[in-house]
This record gives C-alpha cells, sequence and structure tokens, in this order.
C-alpha cells in the first residue's frame, strides 16, 4: 500500500472520529447504530481497517455529515460539513450561552 493510500486512510479516519465525537456519539453508540461491533468503530477510527462504501453512508447518515466531506473532497465541502456541525452544536446550547459564543466571535479577528 502506497504512502499517499496510508495518508488518505488516516484523514478519512480522523474526519470519522471527529464527526462521531462532534455528533456526541460513543464508538458504542455508533456501533450499535450501525450494526457494527464496537472494535470495528475503533479499527476504523485508527486507520488499521478499511471502510467500505456502504460504511461510509451509513457513518455519513448516522453522524449527518456529507459523504464527500468523509471522503476528502474538495474544500469546499469541508467548510460546508464544519459549518453544518458547528450551526448542530450550537443548537445544543442556552440561548444565553449562544449569544455570548456570538459576540465572542464577532471581536475575533477576521
Amino acid at each position: 500500500m502506497g504512502n499517499s493510500e496510508n495518508n488518505d486512510r488516516d484523514k478519512i479516519a480522523e474526519r470519522l472520529k471527529n464527526a462521531r465525537i462532534l455528533s456526541g456519539l460513543s464508538q458504542e453508540n455508533a456501533a450499535k447504530l450501525m450494526n457494527l461491533p464496537r472494535p470495528a468503530i475503533s479499527e476504523i477510527e485508527s486507520g488499521k481497517r478499511k471502510v467500505s462504501a456502504e460504511e461510509i453512508i451509513m457513518f455519513s447518515k448516522v453522524y449527518k455529515v456529507d459523504v464527500s466531506w468523509l471522503l476528502l473532497k474538495d474544500e469546499e465541502n469541508v467548510e460546508t460539513a464544519e459549518i453544518r456541525i458547528a450551526a448542530r452544536e450550537l443548537s445544543k446550547m442556552k440561548q444565553e450561552d449562544r449569544k455570548k459564543l456570538l459576540d465572542i466571535l464577532k471581536i475575533l479577528p477576521k
């Protein structure tokens, strides 16, 4: 296996792990939702196990992220997925906390 293939697998593994964490699921919860053994999730997230196309689609649905983002497609999709994840997290916050965070964001350099 080439170095580039290893690098891509590691990047996909990292995105899957981040998407799972941001969706608020443990490895065990994700495994149950996908009907996989929990160690499979761990192996996928560590880059030790390849992910099938069907699994990528399932991860996309369970984690509510775009398939193309998981598959390292163009940067626009990466940005869109990150914004979608951020919006989902914001929606979970109390209105008062969300306002404080938005006030902080306004003072950050653009």
